[in-house]
């Protein structure tokens, strides 16, 4: 399969947290194909079932990626301009000279401004605009701009994916439709493979806004297991070594206290029995994943966490490897197909560390 399409696909849809529709079409469309039942819960998530051949009662493992994606949203209208505010977390660094898509009465292509240099003060021009001080210039007047934009409009970046040299490609809202196309990979393998489990596959919506789509999705299906993918920090200039991946080199695997030890023990021996490249990476406190709202919702409920290295994380122009995209879903399903009925029996806490 060549995901770049679908990615792009994704991409480029619009899907502000609290707002997915047009991408959730997308994901409903590429989940219904591959799975034995598709539907959207009262939040918006969509969850998919593809069923295991295992004896019922099967137990079942939920696989986690959201699909909303930051963005802006109108909070006041002056003299024919826009003010916004953020939902979620755009870098104020990068918002000044972007051109975005207003979705108002009709969508108006817009550009962010600010005030000139030229008549800032000394200490107003070594600093970023913050984002209360840009304003979003549609081209209407004051008289004609409340007839189509009114509060509470939202507006996203107008970018489209880009290939760049060699497996990379870059584009908004990468974070985290990388991970739903690599939920279709895995859901696209395991159509090929033999697994006892029932899977399902949940894009989740809000999870910029606080994991909400997770937390409702998994207190409702009450999975045996969880496991997030979304996005981690990538190798670039200026970035520090320790909590940073190669694109390229295959995905992580989360390892500290928001995931099951059991569980990140099995996602390694699965990439090391495929002879795929990963990497560790510990987070000493709960990410902001997906993977969380599973640990703590009802009793407990193991979890383990798969990332793909992403550069330029909160930007329009956030980049991605090709590979690193396949190679997630890839091991998610290979995890899957090694599922059998001892596992839950394995996920206990008693280590084996001797008792002081």
């Amino acid at each position: 399969m060549d995901i770049v399409p679908l990615l792009k696909r994704l991409s480029e849809a619009n899907g502000v947290s609290g707002y997915e529709h047009e991408v959730r079409q997308i994901v409903q469309e590429e989940f219904g194909r591959l799975a034995d039942e598709v539907r959207t819960d009262a939040l918006g998530n969509v969850i998919a079932l593809k069923r295991g051949t295992g004896p019922d009662p099967r137990p079942a493992i939920l696989i986690a990626t959201h699909m909303d994606e930051i963005g802006l949203i109108v909070s006041d209208l002056e003299e024919g301009f826009l003010h916004f505010q953020q939902v979620g977390g755009y870098d104020d660094r990068v918002l000044l000279g972007q051109e975005v898509l207003v979705y108002g009465r009709r969508t108006l292509p817009g550009i962010i401004g600010a005030r000139p240099p030229h008549v800032l003060s000394q200490k107003e021009r070594g600093q970023p605009v913050p984002y209360d001080k840009l304003r979003i210039d549609v081209g209407l007047s004051a008289e004609e701009l409340p007839n189509v934009v009114r509060v509470g409009d939202l507006v996203t970046m107008k970018r489209e994916l880009i290939e760049l040299h060699g497996d990379l490609v870059a584009g908004k809202a990468l974070d985290d439709r990388v991970s739903v196309v690599a939920a279709v990979v895995c859901l696209e393998e395991l159509a090929r493979m033999h697994h006892l489990w029932d899977v399902y596959a949940v894009a989740t919506v809000q999870e910029e806004v606080g994991l909400k789509g997770a937390i409702t999705s998994t207190f409702d299906l009450q999975p045996d297991v969880g496991v997030a993918m979304d996005v981690t920090f990538a190798k670039q200039p200026g970035t520090p070594d320790e909590y940073t991946y190669e694109l390229g080199k295959g995905p992580t695997i989360g390892c500290g206290p928001n995931f099951h030890p059991k569980l990140q023990d099995a996602l390694v021996e699965a990439a090391e029995k495929m002879e795929m490249s990963y990497h560790l990476e510990p987070a000493a406190r709960p990410g902001g994943t997906d993977a969380y709202a599973i640990q703590v919702s009802r009793e407990g409920i193991p979890a383990g966490l798969i990332s793909i290295p992403l550069r330029n994380m909160h930007t329009p122009v956030e980049t991605v490897s090709i590979k690193d995209v396949e190679r997630a879903g890839r091991l998610l399903a290979a995890f899957i197909a090694r599922l059998d009925g001892d596992f839950l029996d394995s996920l206990v806490w008693d280590l084996g560390l001797d008792d002081e």
